[in-house]
């Protein structure tokens, strides 16, 4: 869990792979959804609303089923507030929940640092990594890079506002679950924090 920006995605992925877990992404699950529900999902974020609390748990209840699920998971920005987590806890065991903590300003930062290409659609951020080697241009194709509407600061702020009040009271749900570690700090130093903590919990 973490602010817009924390890295969560990043490290999500990392750990699982190291630890061997299934990565589930509510947001790749809502990409990755086809046919009616597809449309259902895309209608939903198209308007700029949040996929209802019942179609989420829906959706991952079929995940977790699949096989890659048997020795563990990581979840990745979920649950999203208090309902969610009450849910989850009568699904599934959760063993620990990892706080990556970066504060708004370094959020409002890294996000209105992001861009991609128009045609290749590759990410970089101009604050962070990856840097693009020429300003506004992609190493890769040498498209132009883009921002995203939502990535403006008053779009951020906004967004950063949603989590604190609806997302952070489950740190509290938690809290004796909960390691936190600092996320303004390297994603590889941020990466070794985490397992540290894993380790000695």
């Amino acid at each position: 869990m973490g602010i817009q920006g924390s890295g969560k995605g990043t490290q999500a992925k990392a750990i699982a792979k190291k630890l061997e877990l299934a990565h589930i992404s509510t947001g790749d699950l809502f990409r990755g959804a086809t046919g009616k529900l597809r449309m259902k999902l895309k209608e939903i974020m198209d308007s700029g609303q949040l996929v209802p609390n019942e179609l989420t748990l829906e959706i991952l209840k079929k995940r977790i089923t699949q096989d890659d699920c048997k020795n563990g998971i990581i979840l990745d920005g979920f649950p999203r507030n208090l309902e969610q987590a009450k849910y989850l806890e009568k699904e599934i065991t959760i063993n620990k929940v990892v706080e990556i903590k970066i504060s708004d300003k370094e959020s409002i930062k890294r996000l209105s640092g992001r861009f991609s290409c128009q045609n290749c659609k590759k990410g970089y951020n101009i604050y962070t990594t990856p840097k693009p080697q020429q300003e506004q241009i992609c190493d890769n194709c040498g498209g132009k890079l883009i921002q995203r509407a939502d990535d403006t600061p008053n779009a951020i702020q906004k967004r950063i506002n949603t989590y604190h009040e609806q997302t952070e009271p489950i740190l509290e749900f938690y809290k004796e679950k909960l390691i936190t570690t600092n996320g303004e700090k390297s994603i590889e130093i941020v990466k070794k924090n985490i397992l540290n903590l894993l380790k000695k919990s």
